[in-house]
């Protein structure tokens, strides 16, 4: 049970966006060792207006 939980977690982390700053930490550490990272709101920000800018095919 346990298993399937973190699965169904998992995948609704990824389907949502919300494992993307995870994502860029990983990323970021492997490419800039020993810089300081981008805060969780900076991210958020320079994701929501990089969407902004480019908004194909959005729902909303």
């Amino acid at each position: 049970m346990r298993s399937l939980w973190r699965a169904v977690r998992w995948y609704l982390r990824e389907l949502t966006g919300e494992a993307q700053y995870d994502h860029y930490l990983a990323r970021h550490a492997r490419e800039h060792p020993g810089h300081p990272p981008m805060s969780r709101r900076e991210f958020e920000r320079r994701r929501i207006d990089r969407a902004d800018a480019r908004p194909g095919s959005r729902c909303c």
